[in-house]
């Protein structure tokens, strides 16, 4: 099927997410359950693990479709996108078992931790480390994470830590589950302007002790199993602006059809019209990237998914921006109101240009990954 045109399968698919978000939209609680409950949350996971047996091109239209509606679930990027495909890719039989599902029917949740204070978009520079207790043989993980998402509701975080390479003497990346109640596993609150239900965290990793089956899959493949996760986790990103943006237009084009200051709705001149119709191309291009990305992640082509969901997140973040932005514009002064719901976005819109790389670093990578010229760092 053509990455142009979504199969009847996919159309009746959004058309059932928008209806149930729509109509859940303004409640306070429970909109993961439910949409767990209706086999949304975990549609990418394997059918024998109790998912949907889709990918990540089924759960991006979730994810879209619910804030498009007004109700993004942030932790659809973290949960059943980053996690559950790490586990369910390179997870062992039991680590599968234990957590898909329970990732898929909502009764459990999974937070990532990679970012550090000092490495930021430096993997290489990740000083959380991993060394074995060779008596038990248990791993004792020590460091600290930042802007951790949803840690005080999940029941436990993937973190990304690095071991020494017993034959190089040289850190590599791996992956580890650490529960939430974990000795010496401590959080603090980030004070965030964001208007979220999910929290950001600081993490502290003290000597926290692990058994030897916390480890994701194999030691010495973790850098190609945190790629599987990055990648899912940029187009999820591109989904959740793009639904931020539909909803911030979608309020903007309500307004303007109705607004009346002279003889004709104020949708009627250019200058309002014009601006709101660029900032729906962009949406519809940026989806487009969005939806090849994750075809080519779904088909299994890492490499080419990687360009494609690193543009796509580019191309979301600057389309949702935009969109914010004049959508907010469109309603003057009513825009800033709490009545109109659309200001809060203004802060919102800006975690898909920041979060989880910046649209510099992804500049960077089209430049020398793509275009072949040589890198600045």
């Amino acid at each position: 099927m053509s990455t142009l045109i979504e199969s009847d399968e996919h159309k009746a698919l959004r058309a059932a997410v928008s209806s149930f978000a729509r109509s859940h939209a303004d409640e306070d609680g429970g909109l993961w359950q439910k949409a767990a409950k209706l086999g949304y949350i975990g549609v990418n996971l394997p059918e024998e693990y109790g998912g949907g047996g889709g990918g990540i091109t089924e759960l991006s239209l979730v994810l879209e479709e619910l804030g498009a509606a007004g109700a993004p679930l942030l932790m659809m990027i973290v949960s059943p996108a980053i996690c559950g495909t790490v586990i369910a890719r390179f997870g062992t039989e039991a680590q599968k078992r234990e957590w898909l599902p329970a990732l898929a029917d909502g009764t459990r949740l999974m937070a990532f931790g990679i970012t550090e204070p000092d490495a930021g978009s430096n993997s290489h520079r990740i000083t959380t480390t991993a060394r074995r207790d060779p008596a038990s043989g248990d791993w004792l993980l020590t460091g600290r994470k930042v802007y951790v998402s949803g840690v005080d509701i999940a029941d436990a975080t993937l973190i990304v830590g690095r071991t020494e390479d017993a034959r190089t003497g040289s850190l590599k990346p791996c992956l580890f589950i650490v529960p939430r109640d974990a000795p010496g596993f401590t959080r603090r609150a980030i004070d965030m302007e964001l208007n979220s239900v999910e929290k950001q965290f600081e993490l502290v990793l003290d000597e926290v002790r692990l058994p030897a089956q916390a480890l994701v899959g194999d030691e010495d493949a973790g850098l190609l199993q945190l790629f599987a996760g990055l990648n899912p986790e940029r187009i999820m990103t591109a989904a959740f602006a793009i639904g931020m943006g539909r909803y911030a237009l979608a309020r903007a084009i309500e307004y303007a059809r109705e607004r009346t200051v002279w003889k004709t709705p104020i949708g009627a001149h250019q200058a309002i019209a014009h601006p709101l119709a660029q900032a729906h191309i962009d949406l519809e291009l940026a989806r487009l990237m969005m939806q090849k990305a994750a075809h080519l992640y779904d088909a299994g082509d890492d490499v080419g998914a990687g360009e494609a969901a690193n543009m796509a997140k580019y191309a979301a973040g600057e389309a949702c921006v935009k969109a914010v932005d004049q959508s907010v514009h469109t309603l003057g002064g009513n825009g800033l109101t709490r009545e109109f719901g659309i200001a809060r976005l203004i802060t919102a819109s800006r975690v898909a240009r920041i979060a989880p790389v910046s649209r510099e670093m992804i500049l960077n990578y089209v430049s020398h990954q793509t275009l072949g010229l040589p890198k600045s760092y």
